[in-house]
């Protein structure tokens, strides 16, 4: 099972000093805008997205059908498939993807720390 893309989504109390720290670490805004209260920031193969007042924690974050390039495949598991998967192994999840849809849809669950996951398929 390729779960794509992984990328830290990270909760942040102020949008613009948190883009200056990591644009000093080598970063590059790649994506969002202040506008939209996100930027998703890259520093080679590594992502990281910076999210003011959209989620309580720091999530893991994967998004099937691209690569770290964010590069879309042509073939890739789908999130629904991952789902059914994840439900076998017997794990809960906090969210779930419309099993009748197909295109975007994302689940959430939560690592045995609490860390949330999330798995985000853009299309």
């Amino acid at each position: 099972m390729n779960l794509g893309a992984f990328s830290i989504s990270l909760t942040v109390k102020d949008l613009q000093a948190s883009r200056t720290f990591y644009e000093k670490l080598g970063f590059e805004v790649t994506g969002g805008g202040t506008e939209q209260h996100y930027l998703i920031l890259k520093n080679g193969e590594s992502i990281i997205g910076l999210f003011h007042g959209m989620f309580e924690k720091n999530i893991l974050t994967f998004n099937p059908g691209l690569t770290n390039r964010m590069e879309r495949l042509d073939e890739f598991t789908d999130v629904r498939e991952i789902q059914r998967r994840l439900k076998q192994e017997g794990l809960d999840l906090t969210t779930e993807a419309d099993e009748n849809t197909t295109g975007a849809a994302s689940l959430t669950l939560t690592d045995p720390d609490g860390n949330p996951i999330l798995i985000d398929q853009f299309f």
